[in-house]
């Protein structure tokens, strides 16, 4: 029974990792307003090293379509500038020698039907790894058979299996849901 439980503890930790890894993933989407998190992902040179640009800065925003950036040395502001405009993110930053301001464009609607698609995209990965998951949970508890395990112990673990996936599934369905909203909301 203690492989049971070990492999219900095992498909509940995954699931969780992979709903966390899509919740970032959906976060990244920008909805057309200043989140600091949007620029999670931007890597600043920073004495030799690649840092990431919240560890040499504060980034907060000024409102719902600015962000301000105002580094803990002057001297990276120009690192911090350029490795915006290296970034993939499209943002266009204004450097006035002490503080970073990035005006974030309001999105067109082609582009919100774009953004909603990749969201449905990303939430799809985390549906399809929460499966996954079920289907490497299902296959060890059907080795488990060929051990000391009766057949209704590995069927009603597989029904707790699918349980947790149905609850997990559904959790992706409402940040989806909560982000297509944003990203469609003007």
């Amino acid at each position: 029974m203690e492989n049971i439980e070990f492999y219900m503890e095992h498909a509940n930790e995954l699931m969780e990792k992979s709903l966390q890894h899509t919740n970032g993933a959906l976060a990244k989407i920008r909805a057309g307003k200043a989140m600091p998190n949007m620029l999670d992902g931007i890597m600043v040179e920073y004495y030799g090293n690649l840092t990431p640009i919240n560890q040499v800065a504060t980034i907060n925003s000024q409102d719902a379509r600015t962000l301000v950036i105002k580094p803990w040395e002057k001297n990276i502001v120009g690192e911090i500038e350029r490795s915006i405009i290296n970034s993939d993110l499209g943002l266009n930053p204004q450097n006035d020698g002490e503080l970073i301001r990035i005006n974030i464009p309001a999105l067109t609607e082609e582009r919100r039907v774009d953004l909603a698609k990749h969201a449905r995209n990303e939430a799809e990965h985390g549906r399809v790894s929460i499966r996954n998951i079920r289907k490497d949970a299902n296959d060890h508890l059907k080795r488990l058979l060929k051990e000391h395990v009766s057949e209704d112990e590995v069927k009603d673990a597989e029904d707790e299996i699918q349980k947790l996936t149905d609850q997990f599934i559904s959790k992706i369905e409402e940040l989806l849901k909560k982000k297509e909203n944003d990203i469609m909301t003007v």
